[in-house]
């Protein structure tokens, strides 16, 4: 009996000696990490800035399309805000650092003549801007809410933060027409050939060849070819395009936001070998695709609203540009408060590539992170995950789970495995509804946690069909 009590004894102080072994190395790990320092974040909903237009920083900015000019990043965004009516004009940001935003004012005085006159607009919605030579160039689009008599415009000017001079019409669609004259994004293919896509709603998104030197289509009535739309089932709901050529990958890749903008908005993605299409997900989905899939299965889903534990989440991301800067990758979208979803701010995000080739989006937002070596023992602890589940476009809760050493990942209600390879890459193993184990494989990075106001590592990882992973160290 004193035998069988002091073997119990032993085993004991044997597992104890064992957590705390792995406990410190975990600790130590984390130690050699360089980890982003504190971006002193704006407090949300803070009623004393509304009226303030200095201290917006990222408040108010929606729709946003950003610009490096020399070393200063410009953000253009959508005439409207929170608290109160909009000023027509165009907003205008700048940063150095792509976290601290200020608020410079507005690219124009009001709505150019003939853009209000077709379209009846209040304000100017999703600009986008770009430079050509020495001259920028700022689009801009004016409508009304679920009307399709739409006008896209130019203005141009040698500074980015004006004079504009406007040059009239670009492209512009009518009532009864197939398409909406929304959202130009601007973009040159591998052999320096100028595009703008274009579109929200009704047939989808449209993609039309520019001339350089007008900025306008080559062929008047050239309006562009489809290459992505939704159902009629869902509306037609998809809007905001955004195309980006990268040159390691070879590949274009179409961003566009599925859904409403006020509740569910979620970014998707597919890519092409040629500028024109055909755009297909990582499950071989066209982006056009109508009829062979389910409406919510088409496109890599890189991100929806997510909720962290307790902290308070992030509602609709969505209409997001994207920048390259420095070899690295950046989203930048606008997202809205859980608790307020008329409160609206920018994100910035780091973008990630899979061992494919897919764009992965941080699950946290941009503070200066740089991806690094990462030691296995620093992985160990406990995690909040969230499957972004292509058909849950609302606010999805974490689960938490414990990584452990021996490579387990598991709660109170399951269990899978992960492991770590390489600096940086990740596989995680979790069933799904069905029990059916799923693998997401991608990308462990040092990061800050907003929420919880840390340094900490995420996650963020997709699966084989397109949906994604996110996560966050939380122990």
């Amino acid at each position: 009996m004193k035998k069988s009590i002091s073997l119990f004894i032993m085993l004991i102080f044997i597992v104890g000696i064992i957590g705390c072994t792995s406990k410190e190395d975990s600790e130590r790990s984390l130690a050699k990490v360089k980890f982003p320092e504190d971006p002193k974040q704006e407090e949300l909903r803070d009623p004393s800035v509304v009226l303030d237009k200095s201290k917006w920083g990222t408040l108010g900015a929606h729709d946003p399309s950003i610009y490096k000019d020399k070393d200063t990043f410009y953000v253009f965004s959508t005439d409207v805000r929170v608290g109160g009516p909009a000023t027509p004009g165009i907003q205008i940001r700048k940063s150095k650092d792509l976290i601290n935003w200020e608020f410079v004012g507005q690219a124009l005085k009001g709505i150019p003549d003939e853009a209000k006159s077709w379209s009846r607009a209040q304000g100017i919605w999703a600009p986008e801007i770009t430079k050509v030579g020495d001259e920028y160039y700022l689009y801009y689009c004016a409508s009304t809410f679920g009307k399709n008599r739409s006008y896209i415009g130019l203005l141009k000017s040698k500074e980015i933060e004006g004079p504009w001079e406007d040059q009239g019409l670009v492209l512009k669609t009518n009532q009864g027409d197939d398409r909406n004259a929304l959202d130009p994004n601007i973009v040159s293919d591998e052999n320096g050939d100028m595009w703008m896509s274009y579109g929200s709603f009704w047939n989808g998104i449209y993609l039309v060849k520019l001339d350089k030197n007008t900025g306008k289509p080559i062929y008047p009535n050239d309006k562009g070819k489809n290459i992505a739309k939704r159902a009629a089932s869902v509306s037609g709901a998809v809007e905001g395009p955004y195309i980006i050529y990268n040159e390691e990958q070879g590949k274009y890749y179409l961003f566009v936001s599925y859904d409403s903008l006020s509740s569910n908005y979620n970014v998707r993605v597919g890519r092409a070998d040629n500028i024109e299409g055909p755009y297909l997900d990582s499950d071989g989905n066209n982006m056009t695709e109508v009829t062979k899939a389910e409406p919510n299965e088409v496109g890599n889903k890189v991100l929806g609203g997510y909720k962290f534990g307790d902290a308070e989440g992030w509602s609709a991301p969505g209409h997001n540009s994207v920048l390259k800067d420095d070899g690295n990758y950046y989203i930048i979208h606008h997202a809205r408060t859980e608790k307020k979803t008329d409160w609206f701010y920018l994100n910035v995000r780091k973008i990630l590539w899979s061992k494919d080739g897919w764009p992965m989006i941080s699950s946290e937002r941009y503070a200066g992170e740089k991806e690094q070596k990462i030691e296995k023992e620093a992985i160990v602890g406990k995690w909040q995950l969230i499957v972004q589940d292509k058909n849950i476009n609302t606010m999805i809760s974490s689960v938490e789970y414990d990584l452990s050493s021996n490579g387990k990942l598991k709660n109170e209600k399951t269990s899978g495995k992960w492991k770590l390879e390489g600096d940086d890459d990740i596989t995680v193993e979790i069933p799904n509804s069905n029990g059916e184990s799923v693998e997401y494989t991608g990308k462990v990075m040092p990061s800050w946690d907003w929420e919880n106001n840390k340094q900490t590592l995420i996650i963020t990882a997709l699966d084989k069909k397109g949906v994604s992973l996110i996560g966050k160290l939380i122990r």
